[in-house]
């Protein structure tokens, strides 16, 4: 029965940028990390291969790669939690023991939530930038169109980068607006939510270009069935009063984002809250319940939003927590809640959304420099040229700029 000092369930960004995090404070820490996947992704990038900008190939790299040097890659699923026995259950009922526990094991895209959706997915005009391997086909399906009916779907929160339906409905109809075809394609945003942006400093300029695009809003739409061969989408409406109502409507080309939940193993576990989330403080990230378990990422049940900006906050402030309840460091450090949104509003201008608790605007850069409530071609490099390479060899390798967490007394 393997034994380590810290377990990292996870190896996507949150679960590397903790270890390399851990290992920048304390080198020769004992650290495994529990993942069963072959290729470690830069899910940030896939919007950008949706709009022709990047290609998948610039988006992976191998998990072995990414795992810090001197970290033990156990490469398997996680069955169960036993935490009371400070023990992780994988696939083959093999135990794992921990001191300290660290989870981030993203979260689950419920395809089947939406029905008729897994059979069509991938074909029929129905895309989603939300698979590496489909992005592609949302750019080819955009290039080729020419004249017809573009839908954009938003579902209910929570979902991990809740922009990233708003950018690829963006950079769409950028296109179709620079190709000379915005006139003959018709183009909707159907969003589950009730308003375009919940940080309300944005929406102005986001609306800007909703009107200027000529898109269609439509809030309080959520999708709920799709039949490919027919090119119909139904989604079920929100009304004023409070009553639904089913909307069916014709699409040539659909981009989904599904519904999100945590993942099957850890709903079901005690470390969940009753919504099936894992439950920590929101400025620790330690678990409410078990003290040497502390969760960041995708999966945690803090209102912040679910971006990798997130993650690279959040890593720092697990590593010190978990090392200072391991006895190996002084102080607390906190979580303020911050998430960052790069919305492509064009190609070229991103509108850089910067928030934390509470929709409190955080700005990373004095507003001479980047103004994030109006769209940004400096915003834009700092999208395509430097979050990439900042995010492989600054974030996943425990260099933590801007991501030092400030230390409070115990």
């Amino acid at each position: 029965m393997d034994r380590h000092e810290v377990l990292i369930i996870g190896g996507g960004a949150a679960g590397i940028a903790t270890a390399a995090s851990l290992l920048a404070r304390e080198p020769g820490l004992d650290i495994a990390i529990v993942d069963p996947a072959d290729v470690h992704y830069y899910q940030p990038g896939w919007t950008l291969v949706g709009a022709g900008v990047f290609d998948s190939a610039q988006t992976a790299r191998t998990m072995a790669s990414v795992i810090p040097r001197g970290v033990k890659w156990i490469k398997a699923a996680v069955a169960a939690f036993e935490p009371e026995r400070n023990a992780v259950i994988l696939d083959g009922f093999r135990m794992v023991c921990y001191g300290q526990l660290v989870l981030c094991p993203g979260l689950k895209l419920d395809w089947n939530a939406i029905d008729g959706l897994p059979a069509t997915l991938g074909s029929n005009g129905v895309t989603s930038n939300y698979l590496v391997h489909l992005a592609p086909y949302t750019w080819q399906l955009v290039r080729s169109l020419r004249a017809g009916q573009a839908i954009f779907t938003q579902p209910p929160a929570p979902i991990k980068c809740a922009g990233a339906p708003q950018k690829a409905l963006y950079l769409s109809a950028d296109h179709w607006k620079r190709s000379g075809v915005a006139g003959q394609v018709r183009v909707d945003f159907c969003s589950a939510a009730p308003v375009l942006f919940g940080v309300p400093e944005y929406v102005p300029a986001l609306m800007e270009y909703v009107n200027g695009y000529g898109i269609g809003l439509h809030l309080g739409y959520t999708l709920s069935a799709v039949d490919g061969p027919a090119r119909r989408a139904t989604f079920t409406r929100a009304n004023a009063d409070g009553s639904k109502e089913t909307v069916t409507r014709a699409f040539d080309l659909l981009h989904v984002v599904p519904p999100q939940v945590a993942p099957d193993f850890v709903r079901v576990s005690p470390l969940a809250d009753a919504a099936g989330w894992i439950d920590v403080d929101p400025a620790t990230l330690r678990h409410k319940q078990w003290a040497n378990i502390h969760a960041l990422g995708d999966a945690i049940n803090t209102s912040n939003a679910k971006t990798a900006a997130a993650a690279r906050k959040q890593a720092p402030v697990v590593a010190h927590n978990v090392l200072a309840a391991l006895g190996k460091a002084a102080g607390v450090a906190r979580y303020e809640g911050y998430g960052a949104c790069p919305l492509t509003v064009e190609r070229g201008k991103v509108v850089l959304a910067e928030f934390s608790y509470g929709g409190k605007l955080a700005p990373s850069f004095p507003s001479w420099l980047i103004d994030g409530t109006r769209p940004s071609r400096l915003a834009w490099l700092l999208k395509e040229r430097i979050l990439p390479p900042l995010y492989w060899h600054a974030m996943l390798k425990g260099r933590e700029w801007l991501a030092r967490p400030a230390l409070e007394d115990a």
